[in-house]
């Protein structure tokens, strides 16, 4: 696969603040790459040096084949952004703030129509098209800044969270519009906190403290030594008091760890203490409709254990 984006030791600081440590890694066009970590873990300067906003203190990076320090506005011409919360012009209608944007993308009249007219359609905001931004629902404010990012037809196209805020039904679709994009064949960079939208990625980073502690395809995260250790197993217990039973279970001494979702408990526990011993303890204490199954574990559970390790090895 075409490699798109290339970062090879990217390092930043400002003044003694440590912003981003040595981080690498390589996406292929089409890739839809899922970045991830807690607030203040350095995902926006790593994007604004992969922007050619910020200059990196130290390593380099690549964005289709340009270096994003000695080539930052051909590279601009070759990206688009979405930003988290909603920048167009709320007193614009949809038309006006696409006109807008693919003047300043510098589109000429005929190319301009063309791409609104297809955008439109593509996000579904054609029969939107002189609403005034301001009175548009949250999902629609989302589509029509995809459409605004997307007007030039980058080949690169940055996303800060461009689901959050917004009810799961419009969240669904504004990933439908990005798979259909990655499978045009446009590179898709997605900061997100939701772990759901993680698993739609084909590719994961985790940053945590300004350093890139984990990088991969979520199956390959989810066998990481870190998180599946030697002697040990992930369940599924499906009860009807989950958390009467997490209290139980994380008193048991083969149980490392154990968390809820939902109606369901997702347990590490030490081999040999398998599903049928744990439904044991749980039903012996008047905890019904008790099944367990061996799982693999979450993102969720990827991102606890290795925040856990790290914060562990890094004092703090």
């Amino acid at each position: 696969m075409e490699t798109v984006i290339r970062a090879e030791g990217l390092t930043k600081f400002f003044g003694d603040i440590k912003a981003v440590q040595d981080v690498s890694f390589e996406i292929s066009r089409g890739d839809i790459f899922g970045f991830l970590g807690p607030n203040g873990s350095g995902k926006s300067t790593v994007i604004r040096m992969l922007c050619g906003l910020f200059r990196p203190t130290s390593g380099r990076a690549e964005l289709d084949g340009l270096d994003v320090v000695e080539d930052t506005e051909e590279v601009k011409k070759r990206i688009g952004y979405m930003s988290q919360r909603f920048s167009l012009y709320e007193d614009l209608t949809v038309r006006e703030n696409l006109d807008f944007y693919g003047t300043v993308y510098g589109l000429d009249p005929v190319r301009l129509e063309e791409r609104c007219r297809s955008l439109m359609r593509l996000v579904g905001v054609e029969d939107r098209e002189g609403q005034i931004a301001r009175t548009l629902s949250g999902g629609f404010k989302q589509r029509l800044a995809l459409a605004c990012s997307l007007l030039h037809n980058p080949k690169i196209l940055f996303l800060d969270e461009p689901t959050a805020g917004i009810d799961p039904v419009a969240r669904r679709e504004i990933w439908d519009l990005l798979f259909q994009l990655a499978g045009e064949g446009t590179t898709l960079f997605v900061t997100t906190h939701y772990m759901d939208e993680a698993e739609r990625c084909s590719q994961v980073g985790y940053i945590y403290q300004s350093r890139l502690i984990a990088r991969g395809r979520p199956q390959e995260l989810k066998a990481l030594p870190e998180v599946v250790p030697e002697g040990a197993e992930w369940f599924e217990i499906i009860c009807d008091q989950p958390t009467k039973a997490l209290t139980l279970l994380r008193g048991l001494s083969d149980v490392i760890d154990a968390t809820i979702f939902g109606e369901s408990l997702h347990i590490l526990a030490r081999r040999g203490s398998d599903g049928s011993r744990l439904e044991s303890v749980l039903k012996r204490e008047g905890i019904k409709r008790v099944q367990s199954r061996p799982v693999s574990p979450s993102l969720e559970d990827v991102f606890v254990e290795l925040t856990r390790r790290h914060r562990f090895f890094l004092g703090g």
